[in-house]
């Protein structure tokens, strides 16, 4: 019988490789999967806790699971160990710490591509479920650069070309080697780059570093869903550096 697989974070290769063998359905926690106030989880999660652990926590309030597998290595977070005791205690299903260590590069080519953010991201996103590298496209020539984790609100995402190249810890996640600080490290001096991170997580002190070396960079953190002040910023810091909303780009 198929079974609901619940992961946090990016679990190691051979274990979506036996998720797919089995033929049991992913559900990625880190994405919202109900409809319910993310207050909700206060009873169970700090709310100074990142808003993607705070969606864990509420989609494990919500679903259900016959297994949940999350990482608690150097691939997700600190605070993702201790949110692994936080749902082992609510589910009566086995929840499964992993620590995804995998080198083997797949190559990040949907990060240098040319479409929509907004889609690129979605791709990333869910190409985690699959044990399959993605599909090859052709790198386009770059406006500017999104350095970071993949947004709980992906709605910002609309504010970039889609000339816009991806770095940090989701450029890992489409390598699949989600603990490689190396390439997490990786921007390109030459682009106007935004560093984001969710707020209250400890990626914010790296972004906020990598954007002080970077000379055309702006740092932004946003908590559960992006405001007219982080969006604000954002556009602000894209017209000035000479980068045309998204949807007026025709180059």
């Amino acid at each position: 019988m198929q079974q609901r697989v619940g992961i946090v974070g990016v679990p190691p290769l051979t274990i979506i490789k036996e998720i797919a063998r089995n033929g049991d359905s992913i559900i990625d926690l880190d994405e919202l999967q109900v409809r319910a106030p993310i207050d909700q989880s206060a009873s169970r999660i700090p709310r100074v806790y990142c808003a993607i652990l705070r969606t864990v926590v509420l989609n494990c309030l919500h679903l259900r699971l016959d297994r949940v597998y999350i990482d608690v290595g150097p691939g997700k977070c600190d605070c993702a160990l201790h949110v692994a005791d936080i749902i082992d205690d609510m589910l009566a299903v086995p929840v499964i710490r992993t620590r995804n260590q995998d080198t083997r590069a797949f190559g990040h080519p949907l990060c240098t591509s040319r479409m929509p953010l907004f889609e690129k991201f979605s791709r990333i996103t869910k190409g985690v479920q699959s044990p399959h590298p993605y599909l090859e496209h052709a790198a386009c020539v770059p406006k500017c650069g999104f350095w970071g984790v993949p947004p709980r609100d992906f709605s910002l995402l609309s504010l970039f070309p889609d000339t816009t190249h991806i770095f940090g810890w989701t450029r890992c996640m489409e390598n699949k080697t989600p603990a490689d600080l190396d390439l997490e490290r990786v921007f390109d001096p030459a682009l106007p780059t935004v560093f984001f991170s969710q707020s209250f997580c400890a990626k914010s002190a790296l972004a906020k570093h990598l954007a002080d070396k970077h000379p055309r960079a702006i740092a932004i953190d946003c908590d559960v869903t992006a405001g007219s002040s982080t969006r604000a910023k954002i556009e602000a810091f894209l017209e000035l550096s000479g980068i045309e909303p998204a949807n007026w780009s025709t180059a």
